[in-house]
Parts: C-alpha cells; structure tokens; sequence
C-alpha cells in the first residue's frame, strides 16, 4: 500500500513559491524550488505559524509570524538548529505532486521531547 496522496497540481504552484496543502486531514507546507517539489510541516515549531504562507528565500522558509528560517529541503531550522521540522518525500505522476505521509527519517524533531522545556 502506497502512503503517497495527490497534494496539489505541480503547475499551480510556480517555482520560487509554496502554499499550505491539506492532505488526509494534515497541513503540509509544499514548494517548489526550480520544479522540484519539497514538502515540510506546516507548523512552524515556535509558535505555531503557517509556513505555507511564509516567504522563501534561497531554499529557505520564513515563518510569517517571527521570521523563523528552515531550509525545505532539509527542515533544519537556521534560527534555531534544535527546532528542525520534518520533511516528506515527494514525487509527481500524472502531473501531481504527491506527498508520502511518512516523514523523512533523516530529522527528527527535538522539539517533541523538549516542548515541555519553554521557548525562547
């Protein structure tokens, strides 16, 4: 059984640009850097910003609320390095992006066991 599911039409979203996506119930930030698509969490880890509606700067997303930058190829977090967020394979068929809803194992989210910990 395939965890890949349709996300957005590759032609709606130009290079340069993502958007927010809902997939099975879950927000996904989808962009497409030079045609290739990158898929991270939505929520940015910090408080909670759409990063579908971030801006992207050389491969990097800017969360709209506090300026937070990740990297969506990677989800490394370059204001703070212990707040990744987590990456999903994509892939397009059919003229489809697709996102797989197994997150990269690559990074995992510190954050999860250190929420409890406070921000900064």
């Amino acid at each position: 059984m395939s965890n890949y599911f349709p996300a957005a039409d590759a032609g709606s979203i130009s290079p340069g640009h993502g958007r927010t996506v809902n997939v099975h119930g879950r927000e996904f930030a989808l962009w497409n850097i030079g045609g290739q698509f990158f898929c991270i969490d939505d929520e940015c880890p910090h408080r909670g910003g759409p990063l579908g509606a971030g801006t992207m700067q050389d491969g990097e997303v800017f969360c709209p609320l506090h300026g937070w930058g990740f990297d969506v190829r990677t989800g490394a977090c370059s204001s703070r390095p212990d707040r990744p967020v987590r990456t999903y394979p994509t892939r397009i068929v059919d003229g489809q992006v697709q996102i797989c809803l197994e997150p990269n194992p690559s990074i995992l989210r510190s954050s999860e066991s250190s929420d409890a910990a406070g921000e900064t």
